[in-house]
């Protein structure tokens, strides 16, 4: 421990699309404003660069996992997902994220914390942020984890060991309600929209009302400060609509703008996250845009090219993301029975990241050493 600096063990996981620094939630601080501000001095924030930590300056890779055991009944792991802002000193623990989500069982399996069985291993998880449940699937040939294998997934090079997310009461996590309006359309500054969560929050809108294609790059829509703040006028009202208040500084809803499919999925897609066009689009928005384009009436019902099964193809700025997908109808209105898919993840790196000690005054001692060090 060098003088003037505290060191956290950590891993730097890949999850998705996505990828962030994971800690055992007993090597971070139990208070949670001092938490935050060990992790904000983490991932360097508040800069544009994050410089002056291991954020990637982009909100694809400002993310934590957080991961302990469980001692609730069912449940193996749980976790809690924190979203840092590159520009702010904000940490959110409000949303989802199914993309870091991938990475919580082969981190839990390289700490200990659960144990490989033979082929495969399979642990329920609790995402403390919302209360979802997921049965997380990984590859474990002769009980040793493994990250090598052949799955793809677009905006990730090359192939890698399959992991499966089956997730369990998607609906209303954030919101309480897979359509919090009780409306599969609404009408906010005269646009047809539909406001669903089913994971997260989303915002679906129909491209050409806001005169644009729908299949513009990403830095071409991040470039038109018109549009953005457009969307953002909507946004604004929609949260209050979704019962979530003024989400002026919330990373949600999302803003997902849809239009026909051209490479054989159901539907386009370019989503802001919220101000940012993303390079992708995330696990759980894709599973709550699947979902919309599934509900007869919504706005997204009629653009998309319905799937003969329940396998749902997403494109996005950098490819496809498919979901498998069951919704019933019933007396109640539609229920979500199954929305799963595949992700992959990678360990990137192992050690200990150094925060200066005067984020975390009260640690006194150095924490425990990383799995592996020498005592």
């Amino acid at each position: 421990m060098s003088a003037g600096l505290v060191e956290i063990p950590s891993t730097l996981m890949r999850g998705g699309t996505s990828k962030g620094p994971f800690f055992l939630a007993s090597d971070l601080p139990a208070d949670m404003a001092a938490r935050d501000q060990v992790l904000l001095a983490a991932l360097g924030s508040p800069d544009v660069r994050q410089i002056d930590g291991v954020g990637g300056a982009d909100p694809l890779t400002s993310k934590v996992g957080i991961v302990s055991r469980s001692t609730q009944d069912g449940i193996d792991l749980e976790f809690l997902f924190a979203q840092v802002s590159v520009a702010k000193a904000l940490v959110d623990t409000t949303p989802n994220c199914g993309n870091m989500l991938a990475a919580v069982v082969p981190f839990a399996i390289e700490q200990g914390l659960i144990t490989a069985t033979d082929e495969t291993t399979t642990a329920r998880v609790l995402t403390v942020n919302t209360g979802t449940v997921a049965d997380i699937t990984v590859r474990t040939p002769g009980r040793s984890l493994t990250y090598i294998g052949d799955a793809r997934i677009d905006g990730v090079p090359g192939t890698h060991s399959p992991i499966t997310i089956a997730f369990r009461d998607t609906a209303g996590s954030v919101c309480g309600s897979l359509l919090p309006t009780g409306n599969v359309l609404d009408v906010i500054d005269g646009i047809g929209c539909t406001l669903i969560d089913n994971g997260m929050p989303v915002v679906v809108l129909p491209a050409d009302r806001f005169g644009i294609t729908g299949y513009e790059t990403r830095d071409e829509l991040n470039a038109n400060g018109p549009l953005v703040a457009k969307l953002e006028h909507v946004r604004l009202q929609a949260g209050r609509m979704m019962g979530l208040g003024d989400v002026a500084a919330k990373p949600f809803p999302k803003m997902t703008l849809i239009s026909p499919p051209r490479a054989g999925g159901v539907i386009n897609t370019r989503t802001f996250i919220p101000h940012v066009c993303h390079a992708s689009i995330g696990v759980l928005g894709a599973v709550t845009v699947a979902t919309a384009c599934a509900l007869k009436g919504s706005v997204a019902h009629d653009i998309a090219v319905q799937p003969s099964g329940s396998l749902m193809s997403i494109e996005h700025p950098s490819g496809e993301f498919t979901v498998e997908l069951d919704i019933r109808d019933t007396p109640q209105g539609p229920e979500v029975m199954k929305a799963a898919l595949l992700r992959t993840a990678r360990r990137l790196f192992a050690g200990a990241i150094a925060v200066p000690s005067s984020v975390w005054p009260e640690r006194e001692e150095p924490i425990r050493k990383s799995k592996g060090e020498a005592a």
